[in-house]
């Protein structure tokens, strides 16, 4: 069998965040308008795998995904051994200008999905202008927990194991075996307690509730998509966001579920493409 090489460049990244060293990994195909994308919670940037592989796409857009620190092959910092990982919101969104600004990223178009969805609402609400458009898939303004996050990380419990067991309900029943266990596998490798960090945020301190109704999309366009077979955002969630929106568009996907660019690519470009299209650019 001969080797085939996909169009997907990776290298790392030394940046300083919050006054420490990281080494940040990231990965990127095509060229043209830039597409920042933002992956889910105990995940990586391995999810945008099917966007990075698709000519239609790349042929117009620079595609760029990274590991946050802790997931993927983005280490945590330098003594991370003496502490808990927690991710909040004002980490989240300067961890994310950090990185456009050193990638030199001119008013990118973001898609972020589940805890990349809700950081999108707040990136759209805090610094539209820093945006050409955005995109969230997944993205609610806030969920109410529903299970407990301690079994998460515990010594007499496999984390990685349990949050793919938790997240497997919220794969479409639609999604190819090979998509949805690729899916699941990353959540396998997530690093301890990484997964119950991120939720920190998702649950928590993420809430944009009482906010989400200032986002204005005459400075920003703002594109919900999401899966409708999510119960973690329901397309209700999604649709009650797009409502108390003043020109957001909201689609709900059917066959999806919480995770559209990793179980079922090749459906979910069908709705991406005309996303990218109306937005424009290059």
């Amino acid at each position: 069998m001969s080797a085939r090489f996909e169009p997907i460049v990776g290298r790392y990244m030394h940046l300083e965040l919050f006054g420490r060293a990281h080494r940040v990994y990231v990965e990127e195909a095509g060229e043209g308008t830039p597409l920042l994308c933002l992956h889910t919670a105990g995940a990586d940037g391995r999810q945008y795998r099917g966007l990075m592989n698709d000519a239609r796409v790349t042929r117009n857009h620079r595609v760029i995904a990274f590991d946050m620190p802790w997931h993927g092959k983005s280490s945590p910092p330098q003594g991370w051994h003496d502490e808990e990982y927690q991710l909040t919101s004002a980490q989240y969104t300067t961890m994310i200008l950090a990185v456009m600004d050193a990638l030199d990223l001119d008013r990118p178009i973001v898609i972020g999905c589940s805890i990349g969805g809700r950081i999108a609402l707040h990136l759209a609400l805090e610094h539209p202008e820093r945006f050409r458009a955005i995109i969230g898939l997944q993205a609610g303004a806030h969920v109410d927990p529903y299970y407990d996050l301690n079994f998460l990380h515990r010594p007499d419990v496999h984390g990685g194991e349990v949050a793919a067991a938790i997240v497997s309900g919220l794969v479409g029943p639609d999604a190819p075996d090979k998509e949805r266990w690729e899916t699941l596998w990353h959540y396998m490798q997530s690093g301890p307690g990484v997964f119950k960090g991120d939720l920190y945020f998702y649950k928590v301190d993420g809430d944009i509730r009482a906010r989400v109704a200032e986002i204005d999309t005459r400075r920003c366009p703002l594109f919900l998509l999401s899966g409708e077979y999510d119960y973690s955002c329901t397309p209700e969630e999604t649709l009650a966001v797009a409502n108390s929106i003043a020109g957001a568009e909201a689609t709900i996907m059917k066959g999806l579920g919480h995770f559209p660019m990793s179980e079922n690519p090749g459906e979910f470009l069908t709705h991406l493409l005309p996303v990218l299209e109306k937005i424009g650019g290059r």
